[in-house]
């Protein structure tokens, strides 16, 4: 710290410290704490207060249709002036329901909030079942189709009128009540039932994965039934794919890494250019659908095979890379091969050539030279590139989604993707992104303790 000052100034290293602490409050430390306040906070929707109000503007809808439709002119004619295909009520922009032509006097068509204005409403709860009028004392009504308009109204307003009572006193005791939960969370371990057919059950039981699951406790087996944590099985599948794709960057990139080490300078440049710098100098997302255009049906891999004759494109033996993880692998390891790459590469090229021509020298194999020497002095630059792939792959989102299009297990990013913004539980997608980066982090500290790796021990990547 004291060096650091004496460099650059008390002033310049105060504005250094002030705009990168400024930068860790606004981008990492405030969003962190956005998302798990979120994920905390139960989603307004499973709200008691919330089930209620539903249901008295289901209510309340019910009785403007019921009204309309008994009108002495709309019953003369016969229903509404908006007739419908069939005798199903058609909602409108604003979620009403609409009538059909063809009701007659006393009888009304379905009709969607007429259906649902009823008190015995489900609650949103985990482990039992328990209903709005048995749980707060309301009697059991519902607006019965067969009844006489008149009385199927009258029905409509009573629970209307219950419903946004009930409302508002459960916002009162919402409101003074502890805010913070852990429900969200649970939703990543809840085990949901999965329907299947004998013959769906008996394939799916052959699998590997399967197998591997149900030893993690992932996939349990209750009653003849066949329960599975889903979102836990995401979270595993995406972290052992994103280990896998790391160990794989660790084993195509060190060679590479070490051969334009070692190169001589005029050498190093050429590799550089031609196997990093110029196809890196495309944006990543073009070069993932570049990749479309090789492992496609009728991509360039499928076109060659077809041309030299092991197989025929026109029969459908087109081999499915988009089914495959591998591709996945191969895609992801390509886009973030920098890096992989230049940690390592800015390590070795600190390292004393001597020292390798003295171990062979000494009669040591190429295989101890890199145990004893190399791969020692480069571990600085190995933990970082594999922190920052594995980082990189565990979230990647554009790679599994562009390149699989659906045909394969989605990745543990696309899950949070759809809780934010397809079903819009965002609360639960908070849950699902903090946990996500809480598990990210611990993996992080335990290969960092396994590689005996220090923080001071990357400043050597970048000397």
């Amino acid at each position: 710290m004291r060096s650091f000052f004496a460099t650059y100034g008390r002033n310049l290293g105060l504005a250094f410290f002030v705009c990168v602490g400024a930068w860790a409050l606004i981008l990492i430390i405030l969003p962190q704490v956005t998302m798990l306040q979120s994920a905390l906070t139960a989603p307004k929707r499973q709200l008691d207060s919330s089930i209620a109000a539903t249901l008295g503007r289901d209510a309340d809808l019910c009785v403007s249709v019921l009204k309309t439709f008994d009108t002495p002119a709309n019953q003369s004619s016969g229903g509404m002036g908006i007739p419908s295909a069939s005798r199903m009520a058609v909602p409108s922009a604003g979620g009403m329901a609409v009538p059909s032509l063809g009701g007659k006097k006393e009888e009304r068509p379905y009709i969607l909030q007429c259906d649902r204005a009823s008190t015995h409403q489900r609650m949103v709860r985990d482990e039992v079942e328990e209903y709005l009028d048995t749980l707060y004392d309301l009697p059991a009504l519902a607006v019965i189709a067969t009844d006489p308009i008149e009385t199927q109204i009258k029905t409509a307003e009573l629970i209307r009128g219950l419903a946004f009572d009930l409302e508002k006193r459960l916002k009162e005791i919402e409101k003074n009540a502890w805010p913070l939960t852990l429900d969200n969370f649970g939703a990543l371990t809840a085990a949901r039932y999965i329907p299947m057919t004998p013959e769906a059950r008996i394939e799916e039981d052959a699998k590997l994965s399967s197998k591997l699951f149900s030893l993690l406790g992932l996939r349990i087996e209750k009653s003849g039934e066949i329960y599975a944590r889903i979102g836990l099985m995401t979270l595993v599948r995406t972290l052992s794919f994103a280990i896998l794709t790391t160990a794989l960057a660790v084993v195509l990139c060190y060679p590479v890494a070490y051969k334009v080490a070692l190169a001589t300078q005029p050498q190093r440049v050429v590799w550089l250019m031609l196997t990093l710098i110029i196809p890196y100098a495309i944006v990543e997302l073009m070069r993932v659908y570049a990749w479309t255009t090789i492992i496609d049906n009728r991509g360039l891999i499928n076109g060659f095979l077809d041309v030299i004759g092991l197989i025929d494109l026109d029969a459908g033996e087109a081999i499915q890379f988009k089914r495959s993880p591998l591709t996945i692998f191969v895609v992801i390891v390509y886009a973030y091969v920098l890096f992989m790459v230049f940690p390592m590469l800015n390590v070795m090229s600190t390292l004393d050539k001597n020292q390798i021509e003295a171990a062979r020298d000494l009669g040591a194999s190429t295989f101890r030279i890199h145990r004893r020497i190399i791969i020692p002095h480069s571990k600085p630059g190995i933990a970082v590139g594999c922190i920052a792939t594995f980082m990189l792959a565990a979230g990647a989102f554009s790679v599994p989604r562009i390149i699989s299009r659906g045909l394969q297990a989605e990745w543990f990013s696309q899950t949070i993707y759809n809780k934010f913004f397809e079903s819009e539980n965002s609360n639960i997608g908070a849950a699902y992104s903090f946990a996500f980066t809480v598990v990210c982090f611990v993996l992080v500290a335990l290969f960092m303790w396994a590689m005996r790796a220090r923080l001071k021990d990357f400043a050597k990547v970048q000397s």
